[in-house]
């Protein structure tokens, strides 16, 4: 047996006093419960009362196992017993309901005559209710967790018992505090809203995302006392980025787990019934001023004249103009605010991007002299097209440098133009939107999160119609040219925001209504010109490309994979770059995806499902996809808004906080979203979560890369050195 283990195995502290004190806490709780259970049966008792006693189990193990011999020779053995003390003990001790039980546990006549008066005490019950207000009781547990990590404290608690013992009570007291509005355990009326609990997990894990990254990426040893013993082969550095390790990825899960838990309740629990009559109410305000009150259809030609001498300013600066990227629009405004700014539309208010789009404006223009007389050819109309073209984009960025290339820049604006005017100016219909543009695939995967979408407002007045102007078109406008039959319609796939069907319909009826994020997925309906999403093996591909995308477009920019790349280009020789890039895409874009969705199809047919589910849950996907290119984006926008004009090169104290917020945002609507679908699949609780629970790893492997990259030095595009 080696020799550590060996001494792991016999180095059980067995503190007589520390396990007299659980014995005795456990005693009383379980006299409690069991007269309270004579009281007042509960179908969760047994749940708690084995919640409680894995609290004290976990205590014990943080306190009398070898996990306490070993604090002070391994950094990452005092990390995992901090993780245990702040995050798991606390949360299992209150989600079994001490204060009855150990109250009923207790002499009757020592609780009435000797604690009544106390806990009664008005000031001790204003004063517990400060503390446990989730603002008060997260800044004690962050104040506690960095006063007691840094280096002169830590040390002192290494070296003496006393302030070791003072150590471990500060973080299960302060962690008993910040789980306190968690749970909101006992009876009544909850205290704090449950929505106010979802940023008090976010920030925690904001707050442990930070730290454990410096423990991992510092460089340099925090605690000099575990160089001095070394009771293993691991150095004291490879201790410490284990110790952060362990603090990061379990801590996180801790903390996005239960937030993931209360916002499914929210959403789908009481609380929505309750508050459905005043959004309707709200509803009814909201959904007929947002186009008549603007006149958005007016609004949206002007908009489209702009972005077309936008797009010719950058085109003409792009191939004239100096050829230094941040000094040229063509550098800077297509890649730092363009992309930044229609991810954001996207989030906030739908497909705007497609709404104002100069190239389809360009395009009415040409058919004045173009006849657009075909119909687009039945094998191409799929996302097969786009997709590659996707695909070739994400590659071509970095193997030539488009960011860098004004030249190229232009020359890639100028080739959307030629190419939307010929295809829809020789096919019918918006062709060219539909079945080629790979910007507009991109927002229309990506709008399937928006909060936004064009539908009807009342399914009744549709019934009653019989000119189907929304499509057909009138003398007010020409109908949908992508053929979506407003009825049938749902989210936002292959929908432009062009609104013809918004002018044409006669009863009012079609508007940019309100939706819950991601909604659409919740259900698998036939959708018009689209069909079942479970079907549609092109269209799960494109949303699985964009997924991974954002990833792998995003780790080409940070320090490490840049260095790797740059090393076998000095190994292979000064035109070997794309295909090295070439190599990376397709181990990201191609291999990967395809083999993390055989693996979750895999273990879905294990369970006796189809593919038509595996292609359903690929969607549930999007959410973390889209909160990735928005964080990697948000990073270009804060650091060069400013452009070639003002030179904002500092990184914003605000950024890697509101990056980790839209990378959680993300992965828990991504699990809401697959537990739905999953529950609706498997009608049990029991067998949907076996159906996520491969998707679910997949969802939360991805969390990981993405927080892998934010925390890595990334660089800085459109600036200048």
């Amino acid at each position: 047996m080696d020799s550590v283990a060996g001494a792991a195995l016999a180095s059980w502290t067995l503190n007589p006093w520390l396990i007299a004190l659980l014995l005795a806490t456990a005693a009383i709780y379980l006299r409690g419960w069991i007269r309270g259970r004579r009281l007042f049966q509960h179908e969760r008792d047994y749940s708690r009362l084995s919640a409680f006693f894995c609290g004290l189990m976990v205590l014990f193990l943080a306190l009398d196992s070898p996990l306490d011999a070993f604090d002070s020779l391994f950094l990452s053995a005092h990390m995992t017993q901090h993780l245990l003390l702040l995050m798991v003990a606390p949360p299992l001790i209150l989600v079994g309901y001490p204060m009855l039980p150990l109250l009923r546990g207790l002499p009757k006549r020592f609780v009435k005559e000797g604690l009544g008066p106390f806990l009664s005490w008005p000031l001790l019950q204003r004063v517990m209710r400060r503390l446990v207000w989730p603002p008060v009781a997260f800044s004690a547990f962050v104040v506690s967790t960095i006063f007691w990590h840094l280096p002169k404290f830590y040390e002192l608690a290494v070296r003496s018992p006393s302030w070791h013992g003072a150590q471990h009570a500060f973080f299960f007291w302060t962690g008993i505090l910040f789980w306190w509005p968690v749970v909101q355990f006992g009876p009544g009326k909850p205290r704090w809203p449950r929505g106010l609990v979802i940023p008090h997990l976010l920030l925690a894990d904001i707050f442990n995302t930070v730290l454990s990254a410096f423990f991992v990426f510092s460089g340099r040893l925090l605690y000099p006392s575990y160089a001095a013993v070394r009771a293993s082969r691991m150095s004291a550095q490879d201790d410490q980025t284990l110790a952060g390790l362990i603090m990061w990825v379990p801590g996180s899960i801790i903390y996005l787990i239960p937030a993931f838990v209360i916002v499914v309740r929210l959403l789908s629990g009481t609380q929505v019934r309750r508050t459905t009559t005043v959004v309707k109410r709200v509803r009814k305000t909201r959904q007929r001023p947002l186009v008549k009150r603007f006149n958005l259809p007016k609004w949206r030609r002007v908009a489209q004249v702009a972005m077309l001498l936008l797009a010719i300013a950058i085109m003409v600066d792009g191939f004239s103009g100096s050829q230094v990227a941040p000094m040229n629009l063509a550098g800077v405004l297509p890649w730092i605010h363009w992309r930044a700014l229609s991810i954001l539309a996207l989030l906030v208010a739908g497909n705007l991007f497609c709404m104002v789009c100069p190239f389809t404006l360009a395009r009415d223009i040409g058919r004045i002299l173009l006849p657009a007389k075909l119909r687009w050819p039945r094998r191409l109309r799929t996302k097969w097209l786009p997709l590659g073209l996707i695909a070739v984009y994400l590659w071509a960025y970095e193997a030539f440098g488009l960011w860098n290339s004004p030249w190229l820049t232009a020359s890639v604006i100028a080739g959307y133009f030629i190419a939307a005017v010929a295809i829809d100016g020789v096919f019918r219909g918006a062709s060219f939107c539909k079945y080629v543009c790979p910007i507009g695939q991109f927002h229309f995967v990506a709008s399937l999160v928006s909060p936004r979408e064009v539908r009807v407002r009342s399914s009744a007045v549709c019934k009653t119609c019989r000119t189907h102007d929304c499509i057909r078109g009138n003398q007010n406008a020409r109908g949908c040219e992508l053929y979506l039959f407003q009825p049938k319609k749902s989210g936002n796939l292959d929908c432009t925001f062009c609104l013809d069907c918004v002018k044409a319909c006669p009863h009012d009826n079609v508007g940019i209504l309100p939706t819950a994020p991601a909604g659409t997925l919740l259900g698998d309906p036939y959708r018009s010109s689209i069909g079942r999403l479970s079907k549609r093996t092109d269209l799960a591909a494109l949303a699985l490309l964009i997924v991974f995308g954002a990833f792998v477009n995003a780790a080409g920019m940070v320090a490490p994979v840049m260095m790797w790349e740059h090393g076998w280009h000095a190994r292979l020789g000064a035109r070997s770059m794309p295909a090295i890039v070439g190599a990376v895409s397709v181990l990201g874009l191609l291999i990967a995806p395809l083999l993390a969705f055989a693996i979750c199809a895999g273990f879905n047919r294990l369970q006796g499902r189809g593919l038509d589910l595996a292609r359903r849950f690929v969607f549930t996907l999007v959410p973390v996809g889209i909160a990735m290119w928005a964080a990697h984006l948000l990073y270009h926008f804060a650091t060069g808004w400013g452009g070639p004009w003002i030179h904002v090169q500092a990184i914003p104290a605000w950024l890697t906080s509101a990056q980790i917020v839209l990378l959680d945002a993300g992965v828990l609507l991504t699990l809401y979203v697959g537990w739905r679908v999953a529950l609706q699949s498997a009608g049990r609780a029991r067998t949907a979560i076996g159906l996520l629970a491969p998707w679910a790893g997949l969802a939360c492997t991805l969390y990981g890369v993405g927080v892998w990259i934010l925390f890595q030095p990334m660089q800085m595009r459109g600036m200048l050195p």
